[in-house]
């Protein structure tokens, strides 16, 4: 693998510390630095439990490791030991952002209370990512992204009409969670600007996942009506949904009468608007049963990603619904580089596109400690005044980790 770039980006100015595990922290840890931050990912000894989750891996680490860890450099230290906590102090002397998820009072408990926090590093960005928050009927108890689902109401939204609410196919609660973190980390930099003074971020799953609930709040504070699974169905469009062609199913995304208007010529209707069942969306939501039933009986003389073009030639919001492997073998993925390759690693580009200071990727993930005595070295500290706090790491090696090819 050739040598890592200097880091670039609006970012490059910033040093973060990453001592998250799992999913939301590390995502926001990666966003920060795709767009330059100097980020050291800083594990526990056994290491984050995701290098593990897998197959597939990729020598002795596991594909969802790799998925949100590009661009970091790093270390392990042993937390639970004086020397580590120490050395995590050290860490922080020039850091901006620490990112963590520790139990609620294990800072505490390490000597870096908030208050301790504000004392000694009165200009980092502390943001803590958690599962419900510190306080409330359920301040600190643990959250994961599906079980948080299920508890904030989107598994019971999500579903076939008539059954049982589901997981989204997706981590959305965490990954959400991630970008807040990330959003909540940029407003108190720029707020430092002014004041000199950092801040307690945090976001917290169970807030995060509420958040994701339009239009189906809203519903619910005006109507009183609770929302229940609908499919693919929009409560509040239509036609919204996904409809049967000749060959794959066609999802039609239609906002408004023009865009109706344009469908139903497309398809050879262009009788429906004029049906007083189908003339606004109030009536179209009101017949959308009947109004499917006319649309798929038109549309199954069509192939499906023939109409598809058509139709969003034509200004029709509307997608196949097609797998991943035609997601990343597509021309349009590939124009808008959200495919990345450093050596061995391939990995998903960032969404956000800045026209001076872009994305770059530097750095595949890690191995485990990579980079611990690089960094100890680059803080004029010998790993030998530390004892126990630096877990030995045999190269390329992953204590607790998968195999795999």
């Amino acid at each position: 693998m050739t040598e890592p770039t200097e880091p670039t980006g609006s970012l490059s100015h910033l040093r973060v510390i990453d001592a998250s595990r799992v999913l939301g922290g590390p995502y926001a840890g990666q966003i920060l630095a795709d767009h330059g931050a100097d980020v050291i990912k800083v594990e526990p000894p056994a290491g984050d439990e995701t290098r593990g989750w897998g197959p597939p891996f990729l020598e002795d680490t596991a594909s969802y490791f790799l998925g949100v860890n590009r661009n970091k450099r790093g270390m392990a230290l042993d937390l639970s030991k004086p020397a580590g906590q120490e050395l995590l102090s050290r860490l922080l002397d020039d850091a901006d952002v620490l990112i963590e998820n520790f139990k609620t009072g294990t800072l505490d408990k390490w000597g870096l209370s908030h208050a301790e926090i504000e004392r000694r590093f009165p200009r980092l960005i502390h943001c803590r990512v958690s599962g419900f928050g510190a306080d409330g009927p359920m301040g600190g108890l643990p959250g994961y992204d599906a079980a948080i689902q299920a508890s904030c109401g989107i598994m019971s939204v999500n579903g076939d009409k008539g059954g049982d609410g589901l997981r989204v196919g997706l981590p959305v609660v965490d990954l959400a969670t991630g970008l807040n973190a990330v959003i909540g980390i940029l407003m108190a930099l720029a707020e430092r600007e002014q004041s000199g003074r950092g801040q307690f971020v945090e976001t917290a799953l169970y807030d995060c996942g509420m958040s994701l609930l339009h239009p189906h709040l809203p519903n619910y504070y005006l109507s009183g009506k609770v929302a229940e699974p609908s499919g693919n169905a929009h409560p509040n469009i239509s036609p919204y949904d996904t409809f049967a062609t000749r060959t794959e199913p066609l999802f039609l995304a239609v906002g408004n009468n023009r865009q109706f208007a344009t469908l139903c010529r497309v398809i050879g209707r262009p009788d429906l608007p004029g049906d007083p069942r189908f003339a606004d969306n109030s009536d179209r939501n009101r017949n959308r049963d009947a109004l499917k039933a006319e649309l798929e009986r038109a549309m199954r003389g069509h192939d499906c990603a023939e109409l598809a073009d058509e139709l969003i030639q034509a200004g029709v919001p509307c997608g196949a619904v097609r797998p991943i492997d035609r997601v990343v073998d597509d021309a349009h993925t590939r124009h808008r580089e959200m495919v990345v390759d450093i050596g061995a690693y391939r990995g998903t580009g960032s969404p956000i596109k800045l026209s001076r200071t872009p994305a770059s990727y530097r750095r595949a993930p890690p191995g485990f400690a990579e980079h611990s005595r690089e960094i100890l070295q680059s803080l004029g500290v010998d790993p030998a005044e530390f004892p126990g706090a630096v877990p030995d790491v045999v190269p390329g090696a992953f204590p607790g980790g998968g195999k795999g090819g």
